[in-house]
Order: C-alpha cells, then structure tokens, then sequence
C-alpha cells in the first residue's frame, strides 16, 4: 500500500512539472503594460508603431500618453509612472536629463520636423507669407503656449526672427499642444495658424502657405530616452529599439518625418 501511494505521487508530481513548462502561457498571467509619453505631433506614427510591437509581442500592451512635451515633462518630474519620453524638443529632455531622471545610455535623438504656416482649406485667408499675418483681415493666429509646447517655442522664435512678433501677439491665441493649434485651424475658429508639417499633412481641412525658412529657429529634433524609474526597463529599451530600427524608420517617413540616421 505504502509503494503504490508513493508511486502516486510521483505520477502527480510528473504530471504538474509538465504544466509549468507549457508552451501556453497560463490564463492567469497578466499583461505587460509599457508606457510611452509622447510628443501630441507623434500620435498617428506611435499609434502604428504600438500596435506594430503588440502584434510581434502579444503578452505586451503599450499605452500611450500624448500631450505637449512641456505637459509630460512635467508629468515625468512628478513620479506620472512613464517607461519611456519621445519629446518634441531638446528643452524638456535636456530638464529631466539635467534631474537624472533617464536611464543611461538610452536617449538618443531620432527625428527632424518643419514648422509650417498653415489656413483653413475652405474660406481660408489668401496668404501667402508669414508678414501676411499683420494684415488687419488676420484676426486670429493660433500658436503653440510657448513655455511649454515646442511648436509654441519654435514660433515664437521666428515671428521674432521676422520682426513680426510684437504684431502677431496682440492677435494670437494659444493652444495646449499642436493637435489643438491644428484644430482650430481646421475648424475655421483661428485665421491660421503655425504647426509642424507633419501635423498639417494629416488632414485636408488646413492648407500649408509657407514654411518656415532654415535658420528662422532651432532645429526641431525629437529626442527619446527610457526613463529611469521605469519598472520594465529591459522592455522599454527593447521597444525604443523597434521604432529605431531601419524597417520602422520608413513608418516615420511615411508620416512626412526625417529620420536621423
């Protein structure tokens, strides 16, 4: 009776080591959540990208904060739990880098973008330039907030380059990131507006009038890191990896992104 319980037991045991190396993983198991934040400008690419690296990985779920960059910085500074930050500008990745908020070794700079003078398509203003926006008949210019949104940084820049930003202030309004200098615009609730081109192609509801020339401002460069504090470090770098990589920096180009090579 003894040798036939103990041989028992030895079929059980045998028989509950070959679940443990199923390989299904068990029902129980919970998903991996990695989370990105992320310039506004970088929604439609992210949202392919994330989607990209879900399906190649189906136990990983990536969600993503969009907003301007001075937001999520902010955000970041303030324990917001991101694994990783695709800024719009060097400004905010410089703030947490100087605070040693970035893990070491992962930021790099990934991104070129052009600023843009933009008008609604349909009864838009007939400019041509960026004096136009003096011209009495412009009665609203929505631009970036500046001390937090890059765009707003950028602009503000060239109308000053320009000699144009004392007369452009008295008629500007101002948007919390470029999605929504971009909506207005469309919407006709602003003359025009100034924005990146890679957000102005995204709708047929805004046409682009001039672009802003070399040298009018900094160089938009997108930087991303992996932060810090990120509790799945080695995913998040295997992540940034992917969108680096040569066959994800065609998805960018189709977005009208240059890619730093």
């Amino acid at each position: 009776m003894r040798k036939f319980f103990c041989l028992a037991m030895l079929v059980l045991s045998l028989a509950l080591a070959g679940c443990g190396n199923s390989s299904t993983p068990a029902a129980s198991e919970p998903q991996k959540e990695l989370h990105v934040a992320a310039a506004a400008s970088l929604t439609d690419v992210m949202n392919e990208l994330g989607a990209a690296y879900e399906k190649e990985h189906p136990d990983v779920k990536i969600v993503c904060n969009y907003g301007s960059s001075g937001a999520l910085q902010q955000s970041i500074e303030n324990g917001g739990g991101a694994d990783l930050f695709f800024s719009a500008a060097q400004k905010q990745m410089n703030a947490l880098d100087k605070a040693g908020l970035l893990a070491d070794g992962t930021r790099k700079d990934l991104l070129k973008n052009e600023v843009v003078l933009i008008v609604p398509s349909k009864d838009g203003q007939a400019l041509t330039s960026f004096q136009d926006l003096t011209d009495p008949s412009v009665k609203k210019v929505a631009l970036g907030e500046p001390k937090g949104v890059p765009v707003g940084q950028y602009s503000e820049e060239i109308l000053k380059k320009l000699n144009l930003f004392d007369a452009v202030k008295a008629k500007s309004v101002y948007g919390s990131d470029v999605r929504q200098v971009l909506a207005w615009v469309e919407a006709g609730e602003a003359d025009a507006g100034l924005v990146y081109a890679t957000d102005a192609a995204t709708t047929d509801g805004v046409k682009v009038v001039a672009k802003a020339l070399d040298g009018s401002h900094k160089p938009v460069i997108y930087p991303a890191a992996v932060l810090k504090d990120s509790k799945q470090l080695d995913l998040a770098k295997d992540f940034l990896a992917f969108v680096s990589s040569a066959d994800n920096q065609q998805v960018f180009e189709k977005y009208g992104f240059e890619v730093i090579r």
